[in-house]
């Protein structure tokens, strides 16, 4: 590799890490900054001003502004932004960005040094850029399983407060305070867009859009529609929980029936891995080819890439959507 190419690396995940390191120390002198940040965000969320936009926009990108006014012009950038809300990261887009980039370049300069050339080490690469994604969207997937696990109790709580006389943003408050993160929270915010003059109806969509959750998409039409058309709200609700609930239930069956699968994929991809640090230890002679020869790079490159190939199709075939 050119030395300025190696330098310019060098100087990069350095220039990188100081920022993430300022970032960190901020937040362990701050922890409550992300939380401020949260209720700007929603104090905003009905305004259409422009100077409301610009802070809002400042706010949830970045706190570096030029990173910030570079973010703002990339397309999908509220889908990320989403998704960091969804798993509740006490991060920014930016900082995801920054950290993605910090691994990315690490792990490239980590398999280069190492001579393992350059396709080994823009994989190494590509998959430590990939972490800090991967563990938002492992947050964001538990954060709405128990979501969904706390919903029908929910919605029961609103339910029986609906029919000893409370009003249906009264319920939501009860159940907002009677639960913790994550369903006390997104209740909590969508009382705060209510109360800062949105419609109960446009609330909901809010609501329904930005929690992942098909169960909670019944219920918001539900109360839009009878909201529209007139009904027993109590009624509906209350059918709709146990609705939920014998759901829950099946999805826990049928997750029960596809472990076994599951277990396999795990065996199967294990192995490789096992025997290999086996055969490393016990003849590392006979594992060295694999590593230097330039074919030997090739057959881990190609076996990498099946590997991958073959957990997401396992991944489709025991995926069972209810």
């Amino acid at each position: 590799m050119n030395p300025l190419i190696l330098y310019g690396i060098i100087f990069v995940i350095a220039l990188l890490s100081l920022e993430l390191i300022f970032f960190a120390i901020r937040m362990i002198r701050h922890p409550d900054r992300a939380e401020v940040r949260r209720r700007l965000r929603m104090s905003l969320e009905g305004f259409d001003e422009k100077e409301a936009t610009d802070l809002y926009k400042k706010d949830l990108l970045s706190d570096i502004p030029f990173l910030n006014r570079i973010l703002t012009y990339f397309p999908g950038v509220e889908d990320v932004r989403l998704l960091l809300e969804q798993g509740n990261v006490q991060f920014t887009l930016g900082f995801l960005i920054m950290l993605s980039m910090t691994l990315g370049l690490s792990g490239y300069l980590a398999a280069y040094m190492l001579e393992q050339g350059h396709l080994v080490g823009i994989l190494a690469g590509a998959a430590a850029f990939m972490l800090p994604t991967l563990y938002v969207r492992y947050k964001k997937k538990k954060r709405m399983a128990k979501f969904e696990e706390q919903l029908p109790d929910a919605l029961g709580l609103i339910a029986r407060a609906l029919k000893s006389g409370h009003a249906f943003t009264s319920g939501m408050k009860l159940a907002a305070d009677e639960f913790d993160d994550p369903i006390g929270t997104e209740f909590n915010e969508t009382l705060d867009e209510i109360n800062f003059g949105i419609n109960v109806a446009e609330a909901l969509k809010n609501f329904a859009r930005r929690v992942d959750c098909p169960d909670l998409k019944f219920f918001v039409v539900s109360v839009i529609l009878q909201r529209e058309t007139g009904g027993n709200l109590a009624e509906i609700i209350e059918n709709l929980a146990q609705l939920i609930r014998e759901r829950f239930k099946f999805r826990g069956k049928v997750r029960t029936l596809t472990a076994e699968g599951k277990l396999s994929a795990t065996i199967l991809y294990i192995l490789p891995f096992a025997v290999a640090g086996y055969l490393g230890l016990s003849q590392p002679e006979f594992m060295k080819p694999l590593f230097t020869d330039p074919i030997g790079k090739i057959l881990i490159t190609i076996t990498i890439v099946l590997m991958i190939v073959g957990y997401f199709i396992i991944r489709k075939v025991i995926k069972v959507e209810i």
